[in-house]
């Protein structure tokens, strides 16, 4: 059985997907980053390894997301995307025809619109938190409540309570201002996802026309309140599809199935899972630029350089030694 490999590293979540020549996803990973892009990916392929059937073979391979470069060198991707490309090749896939896209993920949120099956417009939010699955996270352990809880809870609410949404900082302050004020969780809660909906609209999608159908993706899409939230704001349905979380893996995954179709591809094999591999970066001072430049070495030796402007270090690693 061939598949294929799409592997989203995050901030922080990485994920991976092992998808068949039908598109259809066999496998799925989630992961916590946890800082550790290069080991978490490692984990990954040794999970994945383990859970494909016997006899698979790996026909390509695709990186996506903040980390793909990374994730790209060490496994041999055949195809590395942004993570604009591999969330609409995935929604498209799973929903076709959907002409919005909400994504929002740990730490950053976009908002993709397509138009005939075209990315027509794009926005991206990486300045505030607010909104995003690393607020969500902490604003549960802050109540002491299981995050799997929130929206659940949020849904039992009668009257949500206005809470401040433009800022992180803000909507903390109000959420606790209005606990001391004797509002209950549900009510909080809920006002809280109605708040970070607004944010959301007012910020990322400002000036977008969001049309139907709408597919909200991203690790967020779990949380019943904002789901409950968006389809109120919008007065529109919000489709959550099955893999709502692991939707950019599964685009990379997709688009390695289009640029290999069963030809040699690069990976390097789920040995590479057990290998020795350091990233680090130095500041290259041959020009005013001044560029930082990032290396990741295997072993000893320098597989892979990148971030300068001229190409003097990424064009040729292994011939030059690094500036001190």
């Amino acid at each position: 059985m061939y598949v294929y490999l799409g592997i989203d590293v995050g901030s922080v979540s990485t994920n991976l997907v092992a998808a068949g020549e039908d598109g259809a996803v066999k496998h799925s990973i989630y992961l916590r980053t946890n800082g550790r892009p290069i080991k978490t990916v490692q984990k990954g392929l040794k999970l994945m390894q383990k859970s494909l059937p016997p006899g698979s073979k790996v026909a390509g391979v695709g990186a996506t997301g903040s980390g793909r470069q990374l994730a790209g060198v060490i496994t041999g991707a055949d195809v590395i995307k942004n993570e604009i490309t591999t969330h609409a090749i995935a929604a498209s896939h799973v929903a076709p025809g959907v002409q919005t896209i909400l994504e929002i993920g740990g730490q950053d949120s976009k908002i993709i619109i397509l138009r005939h099956g075209v990315v027509s417009d794009f926005a991206m939010n990486t300045v505030c938190a607010a909104g995003t699955g690393s607020f969500l996270d902490q604003q549960a352990a802050r109540l002491t409540l299981p995050i799997e809880e929130f929206g659940p809870l949020a849904l039992q609410s009668k009257v949500p309570v206005q809470i401040a949404g433009r800022c992180a900082v803000f909507a903390e302050s109000d959420m606790i201002h209005k606990q001391q004020m004797g509002y209950n969780i549900p009510d909080i809660l809920a006002g809280l996802c109605a708040a970070l909906v607004r944010n959301y609209l007012n910020n990322v999608g400002k000036g977008k026309e969001i049309l139907a159908p709408v597919v909200f993706q991203g690790g967020v899409a779990a949380n019943a309140g904002m789901k409950w939230a968006f389809e109120k704001a919008l007065g529109l349905e919000v489709i959550i599809p099955p893999y709502f979380n692991v939707m950019g893996a599964l685009g990379a995954a997709m688009l390695a199935r289009e640029s290999t179709n069963r030809k040699q591809t690069n990976f390097r094999g789920f040995q590479i899972a057990e290998g020795d591999y350091y990233s680090g970066g130095f500041a290259c001072d041959g020009c005013s630029n001044v560029c930082e430049v990032v290396e990741i070495k295997e072993g000893a030796q320098v597989i892979a350089r990148w971030g300068d402007r001229c190409g003097r270090w990424s064009n040729a690693p292994e011939q030059e030694e690094k500036i001190s």
